[in-house]
């Protein structure tokens, strides 16, 4: 099984958030950060994917998106990126 780091954004909102996660299933993931079923953090606003990188093991991606979720400038600069 695939698992993916991913990082959202909001979309058509003055408040400008971002959010990593992991999950084996993106498309459905992003369905309940877009129904408030998410996350707490990502309750009340829209969410588009704007990246995501593939691991073979849980872990890894675990490992990866810890990382991802303490270094604000790789996330920033992910974020320029897809402007």
């Amino acid at each position: 099984m695939s698992y993916y780091v991913y990082l959202i954004k909001t979309i058509n909102s003055k408040i400008s958030k971002s959010y990593v996660g992991y999950t084996n299933n993106i498309s459905k993931r992003l369905e309940k950060h877009n129904t408030n079923k998410g996350a707490k953090s990502t309750k009340g606003f829209q969410w588009k994917l704007i990246y995501k990188k593939k691991f073979i093991s849980k872990s890894k991606a675990m490992s990866y998106e810890y990382k991802l979720k303490k270094d604000r400038k790789t996330r920033n600069e992910i974020i320029k990126k897809k402007r």
